[in-house]
């Protein structure tokens, strides 16, 4: 019997209109799991927010997260698999912002598998101040707003990352891939007119993340569903890539199939439909 992975993007794809997991995907993937499945989810998202939103339904696979920076365990909340952003690019990184005018949040890893979020200015525009006041609740991300990273926190940084108009983010990450290393990803919010930039350790993605897991569990095949352009590398490394009706277009475009929009429980009753066949 062939082995699949199924792996799908939360935003816009698994999550309902409410940014949820619907009772009845959760029903399905619980029963698929129960039944012998391999799935998990890829998403751009951090355990603070992802912890919640599974805890629900149950997965034999830790999350992606953090767009393939580390491996989430919501059994036990904790981290694995981490791949941190090298100290040796701190500084062109830093400068790379500065120089696109740019102030983004700086995520590191600190005790107790916290992430502490750092941003020097105190004066956030109003996308950042609601970016900040919505997740302030969360227990498993802090914020430090007015700060840099403490010299401790070396070594540790998973994640710089910023919010804006798509010319500005767009500029900026042109500045990072010619400045530094790592890998830059840019690409739309699934709910504001915001653009996110987000700069990893490189070769961290999504794709990177998944390769790594079917090798791990031993999976013939792997299958994906995704909806953004953050989902374009993992499409390209999955045998089946499957998006939803709600997809951008260039993320249709790449796909095998469309399937029905993130609201109709869409992906669940796929993986269900290629798990019985």
């Amino acid at each position: 019997m062939t082995k699949t992975l199924f792996v799908s993007d939360m935003d816009g794809t698994l999550l309902n209109a409410d940014a949820k997991i619907s009772e009845r995907t959760s029903r399905i993937i619980t029963e698929l799991t129960d039944a012998g499945a391999y799935i998990t989810v890829a998403t751009a998202r951090t355990p603070a927010t992802v912890q919640d939103l599974l805890s629900g339904t149950r997965f034999r696979l830790p999350a992606i997260v953090m767009t393939g920076a580390a491996l989430w365990h919501t059994d036990t909340q904790v981290f694995s698999d981490v791949r941190f952003i090298p100290a040796d690019q701190y500084a062109a990184i830093d400068e790379a912002y500065a120089r696109a005018g740019v102030c983004p949040f700086i995520y590191s890893l600190g005790d107790g598998n916290i992430l502490q979020v750092y941003h020097r200015d105190n004066d956030m525009d109003p996308a950042e101040r609601k970016f900040v006041d919505e997740r302030r609740h969360l227990t498993l991300k802090h914020f430090n707003i007015g700060v840099l990273p403490p010299a401790h926190s070396d070594n540790r940084r998973m994640l710089q990352f910023a919010m804006g108009p798509e010319d500005v983010m767009r500029n900026t990450a042109e500045v990072l891939r010619s400045a530094t290393d790592c890998q830059v990803t840019i690409y739309r919010d699934t709910y504001t007119d915001a653009w996110i930039l987000e700069v990893f350790a490189p070769g961290v993605s999504k794709a990177e993340a998944i390769t790594r897991m079917k090798e791990r569990i031993g999976a013939d095949r792997v299958v994906v569903y995704g909806d953004n352009l953050n989902d374009l590398p993992m499409m390209k490394i999955a045998d089946v890539s499957i998006v939803v009706d709600n997809a951008l277009p260039q993320v249709k475009a790449a796909a095998d199939y469309v399937i029905g929009p993130h609201t109709a429980d869409a992906v669940a009753l796929s993986m269900q439909a290629l798990f019985n066949a």
